[in-house]
């Protein structure tokens, strides 16, 4: 199992950052000192596990998808 970390801004409706790791315990390090850097409250931080990338963007597509796409559902 995979595990992504996945910064969202969704305001803008923009993924600005993903991370993939082999370790669970790192995936949520890594989370939690994205979320001490402060960002704003419309910025999502998430770490979403699955056995591949395209499960993510199957399951959680929103987070892939601009705000035109989005929005046209």
């Amino acid at each position: 199992m995979k595990h992504y970390l996945l910064i969202f801004d969704r305001l803008h409706g923009e993924l600005l950052e993903e991370r993939e790791f082999l370790d669970g315990d790192e995936a949520l390090e890594a989370r939690f000192a994205a979320e001490r850097e402060g960002r704003p409250s419309h910025v999502e931080i998430v770490v979403l596990s699955a056995d591949s990338r395209e499960d993510i963007r199957r399951t959680h597509s929103r987070y892939f998808m601009s705000l035109g796409e989005i929005a046209r559902g």
